[in-house]
């Protein structure tokens, strides 16, 4: 093989290359991959699951000087084809399967020229697969100011590919690539003449019996179906008892043999790293170095981690409230503007009640998800999450939890919903499973107007050592509670759950670098599209039935309870507005939603609720902080009234059965810790279906918080009442 090309040299041949369609992005986590992908495809993008698993592909288009399309795809950053995480075995399912849609016609593997010599392990592999490659080096001029030479000629002698430099910051090196990628899909397809693996008698023996069965014609893509082949999800399950046969036949010991063919790789790798990378001067301590003293210490690291959470925390509740009030008045708006357009009906109830209100209710979680993932994004770019991770994760390891859970925990202090969303970096199962089911439990935004409004009534505004407002102390103490609930039901799960993963952490941690801003916004569209796209479909589904069962009721109930409500309104001389509220009021007790109230009542009055306050636990549902809306609703007061209102109106009421006040100090506290636990958030059900791709955990989630939050709202209104 004579030609080859790099941007350093000039083009020879590219005879040795074939025809493509599909181009895949292939390279360790940290090796630029992802800002390379997105300088090639902007905007024309999208995101996915790929088929059975949570973890995200990306995949975009190229348009190539020619006017031709190409499909490229980022594939999840990985170290080697003999994976450890869920994203490594994607890797793997789709290099060792031609038959894979997204199988690739060539690879353009990414590499930081700083790490170069622990980043080609993985390339020696693709090699013995026979994948035309493309060598694509990153950060240069990182290298270069390390004191750190590659030698591309080196690299093009002895491995027999093209090699290109690529700058994801300024775009240099992308004109080079697009022409390549051009002329190599007009050559004629030859294989690699470079392998780097020489397999062993005995594994030559099972690779010979395994060809025939996988009708697979590469010897290291049956080595690696040896090595994988419960993982591999492409394998006919009829298949799999002859390959354990082999196996156990010839005494395969996957593990052994793994480590075997790795020193093996890295001591045929080693001569080239020694040529082609030459450390030219004596490089100074670097500033990542200097800075993870610092950031890393084991004290001043948790301080700082939490002073960052803590700021990221308060921006989205700072930055996050007035473009959520823009939405909630937008929508406002369009819904008095559809009710004074359309007459009075289902139909204008429906538009306005149900499906503007189920929108309403996805649309207003954007700014918080986009603000959280924003801030989470330049963290990560800058290289300072994965030191976060590294901080805690022994930590999170005593609860069966993961380094990466802590800023899942964390941002469940603002919403459970990108939460959730953020546990896809948990590679090992178990504990990203169990972080799940545990970040509903950490007190969110959602939960203040019912913790304000009930913390009102049970404590009095006294001061604490003559500082602390009481109700403040209180305030905190709820979400302290919340956390330490939530580690011990982690702790809990982790005996319960079951997984054949290790956990462990194994993670590069970066240099620090100046985030790339379009990775960054690229990121943000992403998140914020999945969420409205995917979670907002069920949502809006469940926000329309829940309009259904408040509107109507069994029969004529709700003819007979509006002309009741009519005639008590003129009684008292209500006005039209006092009206309008007392038949809404009146209204819903009639409905489908009333009735199930009055049902569960005997359910929930061990607890200390009635019937109203069971209505507001199901129209709460929708959002913890509907509870509020619900009660003004039940108590006749009109949406645009003010907290106090709803306090004095509350704090009246009286319970005709037991002749006291229905908001008692013990069924304010019962409410509370009724809150802290309960679910109570359908956006979080709907997330939580999408993230584990099964209905089966959010009703378990739901389950068991709903459990929870019975029995500690039924103990502590047993103590206090």
């Amino acid at each position: 093989m004579k030609f080859i090309w790099s941007n350093k040299k000039k083009i020879k041949d590219f005879s040795n290359y074939h025809t493509m369609s599909t181009i895949a992005l292939v390279g360790n986590p940290n090796s630029g991959k992802s800002s390379l992908f997105n300088l090639l495809t902007g905007l024309r993008q999208k995101t996915g699951n790929y088929p059975g698993v949570t973890v995200e592909k990306r995949t975009g288009h190229i348009t190539l000087q020619d006017g031709q399309e190409v499909r490229l795809i980022d594939l999840p950053g990985a170290y080697s084809l003999y994976p450890n995480a869920e994203d490594e075995r994607v890797v793997l399912n789709i290099l060792s399967n031609k038959k894979n849609p997204l199988y690739p016609d060539l690879i353009i593997f990414v590499a930081d020229s700083t790490q170069l010599d622990r980043q080609l392990l993985l390339l020696s592999q693709i090699f013995d697969l026979q994948i035309p490659v493309v060598l694509a080096l990153t950060m240069e001029d990182a290298a270069a100011d390390a004191g750190i030479t590659v030698h591309h000629d080196i690299l093009i002698s002895q491995y027999q590919i093209p090699v290109i430099s690529i700058n994801g910051r300024t775009g240099t090196g992308i004109t080079e690539l697009i022409t390549g990628i051009s002329r190599l899909l007009k050559a004629t397809p030859q294989p690699l003449a470079r392998t780097f693996y020489t397999p062993t008698d005995m594994e030559r023996k099972v690779i010979e019996e395994l060809k025939p069965i996988l009708q697979i014609e590469n010897d290291y893509n049956a080595l690696l179906v040896a090595h994988h082949f419960v993982k591999l999800a492409f394998l006919q399950n009829e298949d799999r008892p002859a390959i354990r046969a082999i196996l156990k036949k010839h005494e395969f010991r996957s593990t052994q043999l793994q480590i075997e063919e790795t020193l093996t790789r890295f001591d045929l790798l080693q001569p080239v790293f020694n040529k082609a990378i030459r450390q030219t001067k004596q490089a100074p301590k670097s500033k990542t170095d200097k800075i993870d003293q610092v950031v890393t210490h084991a004290i001043l690291g948790p301080l700082i981690f939490i002073t960052l959470m803590l700021l990221t925390f308060q921006a989205i509740f700072a930055w996050a409230q007035y473009p959520m009030d823009w939405i909630e008045s937008g929508f406002g708006a369009l819904s008095a503007f559809i009710k004074n357009t359309l007459p009075e009906g289902w139909i204008c109830d429906l538009l306005t009640d149900g499906i503007l209100a189920g929108l309403s209710g996805v649309l207003v979680f954007i700014p918080q998800i986009a603000i959280l993932f924003l801030l989470i994004s330049l963290l990560e770019e800058v290289g300072y999450m994965s030191r976060a991770v590294y901080i805690f994760d022994k930590l999170m390891q005593k609860f069966g939890l993961n380094g990466r859970s802590m800023v899942s925990l964390i941002a469940g202090g603002a919403c459970a919903i990108p939460a959730i969303m953020s546990t896809r970096t948990i590679s090992n199962w178990k504990e990203r499973m169990i972080t799940i089911m545990v970040t509903p439990l950490i007190s969110c935004s959602a939960r203040i107007p019912v913790y304000i409004l009930l913390i009102s009534f049970a404590i009095p505004p006294t001061l604490l050592w003559g500082i602390i407002n009481q109700q403040t102390f209180v305030f905190f103490g709820l979400y302290l509670f919340s956390t330490l609930i939530a580690l011990f039901i982690a702790f809990l799960f982790s005996k319960i759950l079951k997984t054949k993963d290790h956990s462990y952490l194994a993670l590069e941690l970066p240099d620090y670098r100046l985030p790339h801003w379009r990775n960054v916004a690229l990121t943000v569209l992403s998140k914020v599209g999945s969420f409205v796209t995917e979670a907002g479909k069920i949502i809006l589904m469940v926000s329309v039935v829940l309009w259904a069962i408040t509107r109507f009721g069994p029969g004529d109930a709700i003819t007979q309870s509006t002309g009741q409500a009519r005639i008590e309104a003129t009684a008292a001389g209500m006005d039209s507005l006092q009206t309008d509220a007392h038949i809404a009021a009146r209204n819903l007790q009639a409905s489908y939603a009333g009735k199930f109230g009055k049902w569960i009542e005997p359910a929930i009055a061990p607890l200390g609720f009635d019937w109203k306050i069971g209505i507001a636990l199901l129209t709460s549902f929708a959002a913890r902080e509907v509870f509020v809306g619900t009660m003004a609703t039940i108590y006749s007061l009109n949406d645009n009234e003010d907290t106090k209102t709803i306090k004095q109106k509350m704090k009246g009421d009286i319970n005709p059965d037991t002749g006291k006040p229905v908001f008692t100090i013990a069924t304010s506290l019962s409410l509370l810790m009724f809150y802290v636990f309960a679910m109570q958030c359908m956006s979080t059900i709907a997330v939580v279906k999408r993230e584990t791709k099964s209905w089966k955990w959010p009703l378990l989630q739901l389950a068991y918080m709903s459990i929870l939050a019975y029995l500690a709202s039924f103990i502590v209104y047993q103590i206090f009442k």
